[in-house]
């Protein structure tokens, strides 16, 4: 608007043209849509990662294994992918929420490329998601795009495992990768702080991407909360669905031990809170704008330089599972095509040596005859009105 226009009009220059109000069309229309949000749970069993699902929900969205089930499932040796789906909605705002669990890794003796289904899972929600945008009509597109990652680290007041370190740097490079220490009330204070240090001292030395929420902001209290809750990463946790009774007379969410209560929703004993708050309070936008113009934008810029469009993605053949079913499958072939060749030696020998006695019966029966041949013929030279015998 030029100056002449604003002087004309006194209530434009005084009250703006309205942008200031986009913001709240913004909220109406986010509102009314609501928003997908998928986390996945990584780690070994036996870490609480069902308990922290439960305890964040405060609710019971997927269901504890027992102990029978469990060893059954480490049987299996493989990797499964768990999809549990819910709904939540707070103050008029839905959230369509994805939890993906993945029971069997890292439980077996020999767990090399045990994490490949996991990126194998992350890409191929990618993919579908590319494919999707590629169609003429993108109405209703399914987004099931894993937003966030937490990837539970056993607390054996070490370091972490190789094993950690190889899934940890596949996983961060696809997806908004957060470290999360279980069972934090299994060490002492001293030794969880020390533990913190050497987890993040093994990030850093193996450059192992993790996701840095943003620090800045325009109010100071909230670029402080954003300092504690960097500070606090790897996020040491407890979980707990069971409300104790402290030693005040207070119900609370924890564990009761002989010393006291490990509380959940205390900043002292656990980092619940500020991962709580990381993950839906204050960060979940952030970790939805990442994957979107981050980890998706990577891969899709990826594929579109290496596939033309429309075409779809090539087969990985260096799946683990898929390997061994593979070499299963050839070594199950090949012992059948042993099989059947012998079965056909045998079945050959048979019909040489059923040939042989034919011929040489055959011949017998020739010789047979020839013989009858030479009898009949002398027979009748014997009979014949030349011969001596008649002529007398």
């Amino acid at each position: 608007m030029s100056a002449t226009e604003a002087s004309a009009n006194p209530q434009a220059t005084a009250g703006g043209i309205g942008i200031a109000n986009l913001p709240n069309q913004l909220h109406k229309i986010v509102t009314k849509k609501g928003t997908n949000f998928s986390l996945m749970v990584v780690g070994e069993s036996g870490t609480g990662k069902t308990t922290f699902i439960n305890t964040l929900l405060t609710t019971e969205l997927i269901e504890p294994l027992d102990d029978a089930t469990r060893r059954k499932k480490q049987l299996d040796k493989t990797v499964d992918i768990n999809i549990h789906k819910a709904e939540l909605e707070e103050k008029m705002f839905s959230v369509k929420l994805n939890v993906v669990d993945t029971p069997g890794f890292g439980d077996y003796v020999d767990n090399n490329d045990c994490w490949l289904p996991v990126v194998d899972f992350i890409e191929n929600q990618y993919e579908q998601y590319l494919r999707q945008e590629q169609q003429p009509v993108r109405k209703g597109i399914v987004d099931m795009r894993v937003h966030a990652c937490l990837y539970f680290i056993r607390p054996n007041g070490h370091t972490l495992k190789p094993l950690d370190v190889r899934a940890m740097k596949a996983i961060g490079a696809r997806v908004n990768l957060i470290p999360v220490i279980a069972k934090a009330d299994t060490l002492s204070p001293t030794a969880l702080r020390q533990f913190k240090k050497r987890v993040m001292d093994v990030i850093d030395a193996q450059s192992i991407r993790i996701y840095q929420p943003p620090v800045e902001s325009d109010d100071d209290n909230s670029e402080l909360r954003n300092r504690e809750i960097i500070s606090a990463v790897p996020f040491a946790i407890i979980g707990s669905t069971l409300e104790v009774k402290t030693e005040d007379g207070r119900r609370v969410k924890g564990r009761q031990y002989p010393w006291g209560v490990a509380e959940v929703e205390n900043d002292q004993h656990c980092d619940f809170r500020k991962l709580r708050s990381l993950l839906i309070r204050t960060h979940m936008l952030d970790l939805i704008s990442t994957t979107e113009e981050s980890h998706y934008d990577k891969y899709r810029t990826t594929q579109m330089k290496t596939r033309k469009f429309g075409e779809p993605k090539p087969k990985k053949s260096d799946n683990k599972k898929f390997r061994e079913e593979e070499e299963a499958l050839r070594k199950r072939f090949t012992e059948k095509v042993k099989l059947e060749e012998n079965r056909f030696r045998q079945w050959e020998q048979k019909l040489i040596a059923e040939r042989d006695r034919l011929n040489k019966d055959l011949e017998q029966e020739h010789n047979l005859v020839k013989q009858l041949e030479s009898e009949i013929e002398a027979i009748s030279n014997a009979g014949s009105p030349n011969n001596k015998f008649f002529r007398k």
